[in-house]
């Protein structure tokens, strides 16, 4: 059974290495990604704010996909949709868009309005889903958290 939770110590390695080993299947293993992430090891220090979460989804104990947001101060009332990552035994099932759904009422929660985030071409499944679950293309922004993003998208929440 699939349970979400929020991420906490003991998950850190767990979900860095998920983040790596997928970025590494597609070609992503590159600076100016998540993969070069300084914080990548230590999600639950990272994410533990009113304004910033990250929340692990779970198979009967196993850490099996992760999906979080932080404050974006450069769009006013935005949080940042941040590092969906799924296993890929589990792409495919829909349930993507479940994370999304979920992290986005999480935003919501906390008082935001839009959902801003960055991907990049070499993640066409992400790509697709997010333009099913609602996000709007943009202009690249001048304001790129991670330099080797080339797909900007925001959303009303």
């Amino acid at each position: 059974m699939l349970v979400y939770r929020e991420i906490r110590e003991s998950d850190n390695a767990a979900i860095a290495s998920l983040i790596r080993r997928i970025l590494k299947a597609y070609s992503l293993d590159i600076p100016g990604t998540a993969y070069y992430d300084e914080g990548l090891d230590r999600f639950s220090e990272l994410y533990g704010r009113p304004d910033a979460r990250y929340y692990v989804l779970e198979d009967e104990g196993k850490v099996v996909g992760g999906i979080g947001f932080s404050a974006f101060e450069m769009i006013e009332g935005a949080a940042e949709l941040q590092k969906l990552y799924l296993d890929e035994s589990y792409t495919g099932s829909g349930i993507g868009y479940e994370m999304i759904e979920y992290v986005e009422a999480r935003m919501k929660d906390a008082g935001f309005k839009k959902s801003y985030l960055e991907t990049h071409d070499n993640l066409a499944a992400a790509i697709h889903i997010y333009i099913k679950s609602g996000y709007e293309e943009i202009e690249r922004p001048s304001f790129v958290g991670h330099s080797s993003m080339n797909r900007f998208f925001i959303k009303e929440l």
